[in-house]
């Protein structure tokens, strides 16, 4: 079962996306707030659980999906495969990083940074031991 349907996505937030292009980011999308959740839902009936928590999660997998259409991309390689630097003629121009001068050794990450923002408090995000 789909953690969530193009109806809600449309509900919840402002993204400009096709039907089409959201059953093609939902899944990869899905896959991994279950990682970063420890597939809390995989466990437990996401129907069943509380409807805070729920509307949480569905909008960090809004965010998700946000992030995915706006990079064009869906995996690590993808996501990181542009130049650092490029050269056309005389001209030179390169991807300076935030963090690093010469723009060199910084990637992006997978998972949006926005989906911690709505998963913070839940609970989902817990990563100790638990007796199940």
């Amino acid at each position: 079962m789909a953690y969530l349907t193009f109806e809600e996505l449309q509900g919840l937030t402002s993204i400009d996306l096709d039907e089409q292009q959201f059953d093609k980011l939902l899944p990869k999308a899905s896959a991994i707030l279950d990682n970063v959740t420890s597939h809390f839902y995989q466990r437990y009936d996401i129907e069943k659980d509380n409807a805070w928590r729920v509307r949480q999660f569905k909008l960090g997998l809004c965010a998700q999906i946000e992030y995915f259409n706006d990079l064009g991309a869906t995996t690590f390689e993808s996501i990181n495969n542009s130049p650092q630097t490029f050269q056309a003629g005389r001209t030179s121009v390169s991807n300076a990083s935030r963090y690093n001068p010469s723009g060199a050794n910084e990637s992006k990450p997978l998972i949006a940074e926005d989906v911690y923002i709505y998963l913070e408090g839940t609970g989902l995000l817990y990563s100790g031991v638990r007796s199940w």
